[in-house]
């Protein structure tokens, strides 16, 4: 494939922080790169440098002539009073007198790709999974070879999240993205970037999916750590040839000495690089111990927001060692249960009785609890140097450690610091309340993957109950021991694994297909001289040679597509396929692609029988 870009020992530093150095990268035609790393190891400037909205302070980076590029960054932003159609129209800005038309046909071409209908909408209205896709929307609209994807999952509900996996795969243009979405990578990604400091480049490059990198990554390490071990054998027996006496030292061989020198630099490089994948946030929950194997109880339990009925007559119990995640496409009503759990709202109807001095710690995603003038060191120990955890007094700074804080940034204002290094002080501060119940609402966004795993066994260990929502499938698959699906009409259902929701999804999925009418044919027009035609019809007008031609070929291939539709809803209700979940989700796939097809062919049909 043809190359769009590639760049040479890029190096960006900021103040005293050096970001990346050495970085090596090339992007080509048809790349799906998922871009990770640690919070903090330059990922988000590396797409700035790429797309030239951030200068390196070395390196160079050589563009395909007329390369277009598209960034779109993490949050979503527009104008107060913004429309779908008018956000494109400011993104692409003011164009030459004329072409006014093309301005407004483009804006209306890359909303209708993206499934907007109504282009006068209030952007204020949408939902995040919808604003998500008006950003791409904005991006596309200039028609880039390149399409960069800054943290695009941070914020969606599931939906949204299959969504832009769909809409990844099928992109025409290359597509770079930075996400700690393992499920994400897995699914979409065919080429894999870790920007980290535990590698000699600066970086480590794996051509395939998720679990190939997994699986690369620990090899390299494996053999780095081998390395180690093999230079300070090294190390050592240089350390004790150059201890010996004075005659020794006049007959040594200088190159021998210098070798000697250059084997203690390399051990302490590759030292450096083998603890930095250890320097990861160190969690865990405290609990109370509590014996109680009831802890809360719900009991047909109804809630309404805003006139719209969110759950009804939902029953659910959390004892000890319970993980209850909750499912649903944003504003289904999973926060408010979160809130009707911890007390903050009370149901229409029904009861929910907590257990006499049940301690609830709640995670916020919204995160009210951070005041942003406040500073680092005030955020992690309000009063004093002193932190009390476990039963035990932390210094201020010893704690800040295990949150990867540095003491240099104790004056910072919270409000200058990043997403995760935020949600890094929330988790610090839930850490110091012994709880029965954790009540956890998207606890996962901004977090780094090695943060997500140590966070993940931070939960399974938790001895309590826990109530989770999240967008991380993989968090949710693992977590999990009882999932409770909300709809967003009032019903919910209950799932024992979040493999099971999915196959459930499935399921609907070609159901729904199935319903589909099947073997529509459109009536034909009745010729002049049938006993059909009306008194006064006009001959049919007739087609070129190459269109009569397609028209009398367009049955047999509708009969032959809805034949094949046929096949694959069988194999698609087949119990081995069924088992195979990769492969069950492939063939409905190639469902919904063959029913669209069916819908083309009807159209096309239709259409020519107009042009008769």
């Amino acid at each position: 494939m043809a190359m769009l870009l590639t760049a040479r020992d890029l190096t960006k530093t900021y103040a005293t922080h050096t970001l990346f150095s050495g970085v090596a990268l090339s992007l080509s035609e048809g790349d799906r790169l998922g871009l990770i790393g640690p919070n903090g190891s330059g990922k988000s400037t590396l797409l700035k440098i790429f797309a030239g909205m951030v200068d390196p302070d070395e390196g160079e980076i050589t563009r395909r002539k007329q390369l277009h590029i598209a960034y779109v960054k993490q949050d979503d932003t527009f104008e107060q009073g913004a429309t779908p159609m008018s956000a494109v129209l400011a993104e692409l800005g003011d164009e030459k007198p004329g072409e006014a038309f093309n301005t407004q046909t483009r804006a209306a071409m890359s909303l209708s790709k993206l499934g907007f209908t109504d282009l006068d909408k209030p952007v204020s209205a949408l939902s995040g999974g919808w604003k998500k896709r008006l950003s791409i929307a904005c991006a596309l609209a200039h028609e880039p070879d390149i399409l960069m994807l800054d943290e695009p999952t941070n914020h969606l509900d599931l939906e949204g999240v299959l969504w832009l996996e769909s809409f990844v795969r099928q992109a025409s243009m290359a597509v770079v993205f930075i996400t700690h979405d393992r499920v994400f990578l897995e699914r979409v990604a065919g080429r894999i970037v870790e920007l980290s400091r535990a590698y000699p480049d600066g970086l480590f490059e794996v051509r395939g999916n998720y679990s190939e990198f997994v699986r690369r990554k620990a090899e390299f390490l494996d053999g780095q750590a081998s390395q180690q071990s093999a230079l300070s054998g090294k190390v050592r027996r240089d350390t004790a040839w150059l201890m010996q006496g004075i005659q020794g030292r006049q007959t040594r061989n200088k190159t021998q000495v210098a070798a000697s020198e250059d084997r203690r630099a390399e051990l302490k490089a590759t030292t450096f690089r083998n603890n930095a994948p250890k320097q990861t946030t160190a969690i865990s929950f405290q609990a109370t111990e509590r014996k109680t194997n009831k802890l809360l109880a719900a009991h047909h339990v109804s809630k309404s927001m805003g006139g719209k009925l969110l759950f009804d007559d939902l029953d659910l119990k959390l004892s000890p060692g319970m993980r209850l995640g909750l499912l649903g496409p944003n504003g289904s009503g999973k926060t408010t249960l979160l809130r009707l759990l911890t007390g903050e709202l009370t149901p229409d109807s029904g009861s929910i009785k907590p257990a006499a001095d049940l301690r609830v710690v709640n995670f916020t995603q919204h995160r009210e609890d951070l005041n942003p003038t406040m500073s680092l060191r005030e955020a992690l120990c309000p009063v004093g140097d002193m932190v009390e955890y476990q039963g035990k007094p932390v210094h201020i700074a010893g704690w800040a450690r295990k949150f990867l804080f540095d003491t240099s940034k104790f004056n910072v204002s919270v409000g200058d610091l990043s997403g995760g290094e935020q949600a890094r002080i929330l988790i610090a501060n839930l850490m110091l309340k012994p709880a029965d119940v954790l009540i956890l609402d998207e606890p996962t966004n901004d977090l780094d993957i090695p943060s997500l795993e140590v966070l993940e066994q931070a939960l399974t260990e938790f001895p309590g109950a826990i109530v989770l929502v999240t967008h991380d499938r993989f968090m949710l698959d693992r977590l999990s021991t009882e999932l409770i699906a909300l709809d967003g009409t009032g019903k919910t259902k209950r799932y024992l694994s979040y493999a099971q929701w999915q196959d459930d999804q499935i399921n609907n999925q070609v159901s729904s297909a199935a319903a589909e009418p099947r073997n529509r044919k459109p009536a034909k027009p009745a010729a002049a001289d049938s006993p059909d035609a009306s008194p006064g019809s006009t001959s049919p007008k007739k087609l070129s040679y190459k269109l009569q031609r397609e028209f009398d070929q367009m049955e047999d291939a509708i009969l032959k597509a809805e034949a094949e539709h046929e096949s694959l809803h069988s194999l698609a209700a087949d119990p081995k396929v069924i088992a195979d979940r990769t492969r069950h989700e492939e063939v409905c796939h190639q469902m919904t692609d063959n029913q669209a097809r069916i819908e083309k062919l009807y159209e096309r049909w239709e259409e020519l029988e107009a042009m008769k």
